[in-house]
């Protein structure tokens, strides 16, 4: 018997539950399904790279994830000048374009640079269209030149991510430092000169008070003295 004035038991187990449980039987049959539609995609626009456009080298946002780098949605449009690319060209050799991040230091900006730089090396355009008129020839405005007959024939389609950066954030071997060099160091940093600014500021109280305790405990042994002589 149940004690006390408490709430009449009541569970709730007239939901019906087998429609709203959700198998996946079907997971076998969709794995086929996204391979054969890659290797359709892949056959589609040959050959051209399959796993996208080439897109920057940025680093993550936020003071907890800076550290790490990873691809970026697009060149910003100074990255693409100082390469000598066409932003609209950019678009139809297979760079990415975000027209919306800026470039706030040059170590980025040199950095992707050298990116589009490694890329135009190993760019093989192809003519849009069949013809000799249709080839191009000269760079002006940032046009890139059809490549020559021979790159053409050897082209092969690219498999995987473009310039793969899988090894960007492993990290690189610990080099030990002698007390002497991280002194050295550390004298020249402005991040330790502001840690011994801030540690001076909040100890000051604490020395101020050593320093007074060990004048009075002079003075009294200086008066020890003095009565001993007497």
């Amino acid at each position: 018997m149940v004690k006390n004035n408490n709430v009449v038991p009541n569970a709730h187990f007239k939901k019906d539950w087998q429609t709203r449980v959700k198998c996946w039987f079907n997971q076998p049959a969709r794995k086929k399904r996204r391979r054969l539609a890659r290797q359709a995609k892949a056959a589609r626009v040959a050959p051209r790279p399959v796993a996208g456009p080439l897109r920057p080298v940025v680093r993550c946002p936020t003071i907890k994830y800076n550290m790490r780098v990873r691809q970026g949605r697009g060149f910003t449009l100074q990255e693409l000048k100082t390469a000598g690319i066409n932003a609209k060209e950019a678009l139809n050799i297979g760079i990415a374009v975000d027209h919306r991040r800026r470039n706030k230091n040059v170590e980025t900006l040199q950095a992707n640079v050298a990116r589009l730089n490694a890329y135009k090396q190993r760019l093989v355009l192809f003519p849009r269209r069949s013809g000799e008129k249709n080839k191009r020839t000269t760079q002006g405005n940032g046009l890139m030149p059809t490549s020559s007959q021979a790159d053409l024939q050897s082209a092969s389609q690219l498999t995987g991510s473009i310039m793969d950066d899988s090894n960007l954030n492993k990290k690189a071997a610990v080099e030990y430092k002698t007390v002497a060099e991280v002194a050295e160091l550390a004298e020249g940093s402005q991040f330790v000169k502001m840690i011994h600014a801030r540690s001076k500021a909040r100890n000051i109280g604490a020395k101020e008070r050593e320093r007074l305790l060990a004048v009075a405990a002079a003075k009294a042994a200086k008066k020890g003295k003095d009565k001993k002589k007497k």
